[in-house]
């Protein structure tokens, strides 16, 4: 086609895609181009801005390494990994689901971890929390022989894989669910922390005015064949950030209750302060297949510094 006008345009583009044999693909396609489309319709994109626009997706692209992920990182930002998590579990978003987002965190190969066991593997500040995690499928039956694996951030607000100064796999783990469905193990109180803001997503949170804090969590990663893999975090319920979270992640089934406690302690090297956590997760049948880790290597670098953008004020 001759393109005469820019409705001509999206009609050849939308022809073109008409010819793809696969028809969940050119269902994505047409929709993406029609969306697209009215995309730069609707902003009255100008040329200047499109070549912004197309330098921050490369940017993007160019800054997500082994220990990385900006692309996952933006993804959340906007929402997007929230929103396709919800329409994929729960009915669509009809029922509450203990689904969550898989973050730019997970790392393949987690230690086996005994029933009980302490994931942390290096010197660690923190509180104790000793964690009590059931799993059960939507009849409410306990789910045995289940791995679970687990990763947080330390106290200091950093993964193992961000920071040198903690040992590989600190504050990692993976569990097997017992005859009742429950994994126990040991770890320190997690922090909230920023998202790193030195690449597109960093200006994209500074043009919005908007923070980059993400409320304290503990990721789940659950698989047995014949369920659905499911990605969870448990959020603090004391986080100043529940209610703001950079990713939007938290849900009212992931908010996980710490319970302070003062004096004896499952374990007898524990002195002071401690929590405990109790939390069920229900999972639905489906396919047990992985996705490829947005990481796969810790980092040489020194760790980043952690920088704290400020919300301002509502706007009017």
């Amino acid at each position: 086609m001759i393109i005469e006008n820019p409705d001509d345009l999206t009609r050849a583009v939308l022809a073109e895609v008409e010819r793809t044999p696969d028809a969940r693909l050119r269902r994505i396609l047409h929709s993406a181009v029609q969306h697209l489309h009215g995309f730069v319709r609707d902003s009255e994109l100008t040329e200047a801005e499109f070549r912004q626009l197309c330098g921050a997706i490369a940017k993007a692209g160019h800054l997500t390494t082994p220990s990385h992920n900006e692309v996952v990182l933006a993804a959340g930002s906007l929402g997007v990994s929230a929103l396709v998590c919800l329409m994929n579990n729960g009915e669509g978003g009809r029922r509450e689901t203990t689904a969550n987002l898989m973050g730019p965190f997970w790392r393949m190969g987690s230690p086996v971890t005994p029933d009980g066991g302490s994931i942390v593997r290096s010197r660690t500040p923190g509180d104790p929390v000793f964690v009590d995690a059931r799993v059960r499928d939507q009849a409410g039956h306990p789910v045995a022989g289940a791995e679970v694996d687990i990763w947080q951030a330390s106290g200091e607000g950093y993964y193992e894989n961000q920071d040198p100064q903690q040992g590989d796999m600190n504050l990692r783990g993976k569990f097997v669910t017992d005859g009742e469905g429950h994994i126990r193990f040991r770890t320190i109180k997690p922090s909230g922390y920023p998202i790193p803001v030195s690449g597109p997503v960093g200006a994209l949170l500074r043009a919005q005015g908007r923070h980059n804090m993400r409320p304290a969590h503990i990721h789940f990663m659950i698989r047995k064949p014949g369920f659905k893999t499911q990605f969870s975090q448990l959020y603090s319920n004391d986080d100043p950030f529940l209610e703001t979270d950079v990713q939007f992640g938290v849900t009212r089934a992931l908010v996980g209750r710490y319970v302070p406690h003062d004096g004896a302690a499952p374990d007898a090297d524990v002195q002071g302060r401690w929590y405990s956590l109790e939390h069920e997760f229900v999972i639905s049948a489906g396919d047990d297949s992985l996705p490829p880790p947005p990481i796969t290597a810790k980092t040489g670098d020194p760790r980043p510094p952690l920088v704290v953008l400020q919300r301002s004020k509502e706007a009017s």
